[in-house]
């Protein structure tokens, strides 16, 4: 390389002869899409729960048996959960250095949000059903 020409490469990337993983823009056009999901699902969630408000138990179990609820619902903590995931991901990837703790702590995150979704999904289809 010419002398006086920088490299947009750090001297330990080019000793490892690593690059870019060619991964972000697909994780970055997911936190927007999910982003965009998110705004609808939650102004639909807050109506709902403030027409439920101070309802019993009988008009909140038929109001998630509707199936047109039941269906937002489960998006809702979908969409809610793959986007704390990634948003988590992006927080853990820029400040942990350690790589096997970053290794550990992404994919803690990623089975505690699957975890939690899964449970979330049982208990919505148990009374949807």
């Amino acid at each position: 390389m010419a002398e006086g020409v920088k490299r947009l490469q750090t001297p330990l990337g080019r000793v490892r002869g690593l690059g870019s993983a060619r991964s972000g823009t697909h994780h970055w056009w997911m936190q927007r899409v999910t982003s965009i999901a998110l705004v609808p699902l939650v102004v639909w969630f807050a109506a709902a729960a403030i027409g439920l408000a101070g309802a019993g138990y009988e008009a909140s179990a038929a109001f998630v048996a509707d199936p047109v609820n039941a269906v937002l619902l489960l998006l809702l903590v979908g969409v809610t959960l793959h986007h704390l995931a990634a948003g988590l991901q992006v927080v853990i990837e820029d400040y942990v250095r350690a790589e096997g703790v970053r290794l550990a702590a992404v994919w803690g995150v990623k089975a505690a949000c699957l975890v939690l979704g899964l449970f979330a999904a049982v208990a919505i289809l148990r009374i949807a059903v």
